[in-house]
C-alpha cells in the first residue's frame, strides 16, 4: 500500500508541475490580446473564454499537488496546541468526516455534470463557440486526484499514527 501512496505522491508531483506551465501559456494568450486591441486595433474574439479555460485549469487541476505539499489554506491556530498524536487523530477524523464525502460527492456530481456535456458535445453560446466538453472534464479529474492524494495521505497519517502508540 506505502508503494501504491508514492506512486500517487510522485503522479501528482508530475501533474502539479507540468501543470504549472499553463500560466505561462495564460499569459501568451492576454500579451497577444493586449497586443491585438491596443496596437493593432483588432481584438480577438476567443481570447476571454480562452483565458477563462486555461485559468481554469490552472486552478483546479493542481490541486491534489497542493495537497501534496500541505498548501491548502488552513487554520492552525488550535490544531498546533495539540501533541503529535493528537494532530494525527484529528486529520484522521477530518479526513474521514469531511474529506472523502466532499471530495467523493464533488466526484460522483462532477462526472455527471461532465458526461452530459460530452454527451450534448456542449458548446459556448459566443461567437467563437469553443467545445466545454472538454474544460468540463477538469472537474472530475481533479477530484479524482484529490481523492487518490487524500488516501495517500490518510493512510501515511494512520500508519504514523499506529507507530506513534
Amino acid at each position: 500500500m506505502y508503494k501504491l501512496c508514492l506512486s500517487i505522491d510522485k503522479l501528482n508531483e508530475l501533474i502539479g508541475k507540468v501543470s504549472s506551465w499553463a500560466i505561462m501559456l495564460l499569459a501568451i494568450v492576454v500579451v497577444f490580446e493586449v497586443i491585438m486591441r491596443y496596437f493593432f486595433n483588432s481584438p480577438t474574439i476567443y481570447s476571454f473564454e480562452l483565458t477563462l479555460m486555461i485559468y481554469g485549469f490552472h486552478f483546479m487541476i493542481p490541486a491534489a499537488y497542493t495537497l501534496l505539499h500541505d498548501s491548502h489554506v488552513s487554520i492552525d491556530i488550535v490544531h498546533n496546541l495539540f501533541s503529535k498524536k493528537n494532530k494525527l487523530i484529528i486529520d484522521i477524523i477530518g479526513y474521514i468526516v469531511f474529506f472523502f464525502p466532499f471530495t467523493g460527492i464533488l466526484l460522483y456530481q462532477g462526472t455527471k455534470f461532465s458526461a452530459m456535456s460530452w454527451v450534448q458535445l456542449e458548446r459556448s453560446g459566443s461567437v467563437w463557440r469553443p467545445p466545454l466538453y472538454y474544460i468540463k472534464t477538469v472537474l472530475p479529474l481533479t477530484m479524482l486526484l484529490l481523492l487518490l492524494q487524500g488516501i495517500s495521505i490518510f493512510y501515511k497519517k494512520y500508519r504514523n499514527f499506529k507507530e506513534e502508540k
